[in-house]
């Protein structure tokens, strides 16, 4: 089967199975088989975690490239075109390349139902066999053991700080969360934990494994500066880095990524300045991000959508406020996430809140999202549209506020889209 356009390649994906998730890899190793999948770069790394995976990824990715290896990378979602997911030297993939990925998965998949992640995943590990990177970085998008990603070996593993999401796949706790991520482990496989207090289940899925590990907190650890920058400290070396990422909760994701780095190569062979210069130049959308705007405020994004991600969110703010400042949050979450602690998390440096509509099938409406949190706080402004929050913000919020957009990817996606449209809102 043969499509004219990426639009109609996505459309037709969202009609190949009758669920949205299907955790499972029998179905996506058999149709790997048949692609022919198997060694995609010379080397892998896994990523997976609940917090920090995308930063985490954008790290790797722009660290490798800069020190001259090739770097393929896959996340997901997306934000404002599928384009973003799949890249090749920090280049996003081409309409025609992700068409032509496409269109191998169809002609391989046969009778074989497939979600929409895991048709885009076996696209995008189609792609990156057929340029052989150095590097190839992959985002684990749901939980680890089921999910798609995991029919590849990774060479390095990389666990982010794990907290509570996704609970009606992976479980209602910690532990079960964990057990989950840690499906993504190889025997002997080189492991970054980057999680001072991770759960014991992932603790003992590394000793039962006999992985070699460095953990936060027991092998390497950070301090952060006054000046934008922290000291990484590992067994025998000590950089002086620069925090190039927004928050105070970054400098934790890039110290896990120099703790990567130390277990797939020589650091020595690069000398401090090299290791510190790698990271300048890391972008990645939607997270605290800092963005141009009409409004006298200060506009930030950030696609946060938990608990931990909020408590991280609420630690940035008090650091950024002005005295005399307002934070303003626009809300906006879908029906399965927990926005009473979301809010909980957030709460203590916020001045105001305002809830957005989400008007997707999954998206709470603001009514209704205020319903679920009305116990904690009051909303001082509903908004039906992107367009009407932003031009109240406009007409209210001074250069000493700040105007923070959180609680989903569709949320920032739709403030983003506002945003390039046009520079008037309306």
């Amino acid at each position: 089967m043969r499509l004219d356009t990426l639009d109609q390649w996505l459309e037709w994906q969202t009609v190949l199975h009758d669920k949205a998730i299907d955790l499972g890899l029998d179905r996506v190793r058999e149709v790997a088989d048949r692609l022919g999948i198997d060694k995609i770069a010379e080397r892998v790394i896994t990523v997976a975690g609940t917090n920090g995976k995308g930063s985490t990824v954008a790290a790797y990715e722009n660290w490798l490239h800069r020190a001259g290896y090739s770097v393929a990378s896959y996340t997901s979602p997306h934000l404002l075109v599928y384009n973003e997911r799949i890249r090749h030297n920090l280049r996003l993939a081409s309409d025609d390349e992700l068409c032509a990925a496409f269109a191998a998965v169809e002609d391989a998949r046969a009778e074989t139902a497939l979600t929409y992640f895991e048709f885009g995943t076996l696209a995008a590990l189609y792609f990156m066999q057929q340029r052989l990177p150095d590097f190839a970085i992959l985002e684990v998008g749901l939980g680890g053991r089921l999910d798609a990603v995991n029919i590849i070996d990774a060479d390095l593993v990389h666990l982010t700080p794990i907290g509570l999401d996704h609970q009606s796949y992976l479980g209602d706790d910690r532990e079960s969360i964990g057990f989950e991520k840690a499906g993504v482990l190889r025997a002997g496989v080189a492991v970054v934990l980057n999680d001072a207090q991770p759960p014991q289940s992932v603790l003992a899925e590394i000793d039962r494994l006999d992985c070699r590990c460095l953990q936060l907190g027991r092998d390497y650890r950070f301090t952060l500066q006054q000046d934008d920058q922290f000291l990484w400290y590992g067994k025998d070396r000590e950089y002086r880095l620069d925090n190039v990422l927004c928050g105070a909760h970054q400098a934790q994701n890039l110290a896990g990524v120099v703790a990567g780095l130390s277990l797939l190569l020589s650091l020595d062979d690069f000398g401090p300045d090299q290791v510190r210069s790698g990271f300048h130049g890391t972008r990645i959308a939607g997270r605290l991000q800092l963005l141009q705007s009409p409004l006298a405020c200060q506009l930030m994004a950030d696609v946060g959508h938990n608990q931990d991600a909020a408590r991280a969110l609420a630690e940035s703010l008090l650091r950024l406020r002005h005295d005399k400042g307002r934070v303003v949050v626009l809300l906006g979450m879908l029906k399965d996430k927990q926005p009473d602690l979301f809010v909980e998390a957030l709460q203590p440096v916020v001045d105001y809140w305002w809830f957005i509509t989400l008007d997707t099938e999954r998206g709470l409406d603001a009514a209704a999202l205020a319903a679920r949190v009305g116990s904690q706080v009051e909303a001082k402004q509903h908004f039906e549209r992107i367009d009407n929050a932003l031009d109240h913000a406009l007409s209210s919020l001074t250069n000493q506020d700040i105007m923070l957009v959180t609680g989903s990817f569709v949320t920032v996606e739709l403030l983003l889209r506002a945003l390039s449209a046009s520079g008037e809102f309306n």
